[in-house]
């Protein structure tokens, strides 16, 4: 038996501020449950958790613990007494923690995020989001597509939504849509109305240690699901699942949906779409990339099942955004445009850069600005997976123009003999000799390297799920700088 939700039940997410536990939080505390959290970050999603009645706490120490155990917050006077608190952590979250040391120590019950989402989950008919690309994206669209068709959906994501401008939405319809994360295996934790896997290959190399066990996870997460829809275009996918409905942008042959392009552009696609062999009309996808085809396919479909029809579908289309973090223009900066980017992987990196190039090629694009020349900036994330896709990082960075490596983002890991920022320059230098590959020892000297090696008109593509998403913020430092020290020779 699950986590049962219990409004008489109060809830203290450690580490609330984070893209997952956020959305949970929020919408616990809309539907009326009382709702505590500590984080020391101090930006949006907090002040948006307090607005919406969720208790923040900025330090993460034991007397928190003992504060919401007297239902009070700092400062504030001791009030009625109320049930003790449930305890709501993520992976990311150490036993070290003095808050969770403190709630062991007086038994207080602690609770991974997932059973917090598979509750929801249970609690109504839901769409859960799986794969190990494109769920983020995929599951905005599916929300984005029924928000704009009226149905009012529930949806927790690890993106912001920017139709939603939030990672968390409590509505009234009948539908929740859930990105399923599969980095810890939790999802097998989730018993949907209808699962989605986008498509599988070995990724999370610190829990998984093959591909078996990473497909073996996802299988137990299918078989939880009334119903499976998967992307038949992935091998693994087709080989190792018997789902309920197949999409494809590949061929509309013996699947359920399909999604064939006609033009593709850099600002966007033009598909017709079949259901069952039959061509049911045509679309415009305001969003460049055949993977983005892919995620817009599997969200159609999945509004498709529900019973949507095709033609609202297509008039909510213009309404469709990637998520934050999801080739998000940040600006012009020198004339050049400057994106961030989540990928970080290499299929995710050799996507983003084939969707990028097709901007410069053909002339189009939702950018600012026409840009002229690619200039990939990579941050590899973890020790564990740059070690295990050194190679096919290298492959994936040599379709840029020009290629900057920022120092490697641990992520908690320990050093791994060999996976490194150096090594990773090293490897796509020897790919494509001749052309510039540098790598930095920190994230200033890798502005320095983008002022100094970028030319005007560059794409500047800043990628990976690090801090190199500080990029932009640290190119206007040095514009800042710049311009003082100009000022101090006048």
């Amino acid at each position: 038996m699950g986590l049962q939700l219990d409004r008489q039940q109060s809830f203290h997410f450690i580490g609330v501020g984070g893209i997952g536990m956020s959305a949970l939080a929020g919408i616990l505390a809309s539907r009326g449950f009382s709702v505590s959290g500590s984080d020391p970050r101090d930006n949006a999603v907090t002040q948006a958790l307090r607005q919406a009645g969720v208790r923040i706490f900025h330090e993460q120490q034991a007397a928190t613990i003992t504060a919401i155990r007297q239902g009070r917050s700092p400062g504030a006077e001791a009030g009625a007494s109320r049930p003790q608190p449930l305890v709501v952590l993520s992976s990311a979250v150490p036993e070290s923690n003095p808050e969770v040391r403190e709630a062991r120590r007086h038994g207080l019950t602690l609770c991974h995020r997932s059973d917090v989402l598979a509750a929801l989950i249970a609690g109504q008919p839901s769409i859960a989001v799986a794969g190990t690309h494109g769920k983020t994206t995929t599951s905005t669209l599916v929300a984005t597509l029924l928000e704009a068709t009226g149905h009012d959906p529930t949806a927790v994501i690890g993106g912001i939504v920017p139709a939603f401008g939030s990672n968390g939405r409590d509505g009234h319809g009948r539908l929740l849509v859930a990105e399923a994360d599969e980095s810890d295996g939790s999802l097998v934790k989730f018993a949907a109305e209808l699962g989605l896997i986008t498509n599988l290959e070995l990724d999370h190399t610190d829990h998984y240690p093959d591909l078996d066990a990473l497909v073996a996870t996802l299988q137990r997460f299918a078989q939880g699901c009334s119903q499976l829809l998967a992307n038949h275009d992935c091998p693994i996918l087709r080989k190792h699942f018997d789902a309920s409905s197949w999409w494809s942008t590949e061929t509309a042959e013996g699947v359920a949906f399909a999604a064939i392009a006609r033009e593709e552009r850099g600002d966007g696609t033009r598909a017709d779409f079949f259901e069952n062999g039959s061509l049911v009309g045509s679309f415009d996808l305001p969003l460049p990339g055949r993977h983005n085809l892919s995620n817009a396919t599997a969200a159609i479909a999945a509004c498709r099942l529900e019973g949507i029809p095709f033609a609202d579908l297509c008039a909510a289309m213009a309404r469709l955004r990637t998520p934050g973090r999801r080739f998000d223009c940040r600006g012009i900066w020198a004339d050049r445009i400057v994106v961030d980017d989540y990928a970080h992987h290499p299929s995710e990196v050799a996507a983003t850069l084939q969707m990028a190039r097709l901007m410069v090629e053909t002339g189009r694009s939702p950018l600012p600005r026409q840009p002229h020349r690619l200039v990939a900036v990579f941050q590899p994330h973890r020790y564990s997976r740059t070690a295990q896709f050194l190679q096919e990082f290298a492959i994936a960075l040599s379709a840029a123009d020009l290629v900057l490596v920022a120092p490697l983002y641990a992520a908690g890991e320990a050093p791994i003999a060999g996976a490194s920022s150096v090594a990773l320059a090293a490897a796509v230098r020897a790919r494509i000799p001749g052309r510039t590959v540098e790598a930095s020892r920190d994230l200033q000297e890798l502005a320095q390297q983008v002022a100094q090696l970028t030319e005007a008109g560059d794409l500047v593509l800043a990628m990976g799920a690090g801090d190199v998403n500080s990029l932009w913020d640290r190119l206007q430092s040095l514009e800042s700088e710049a311009s003082a020290a100009t000022a101090l020779v006048a």
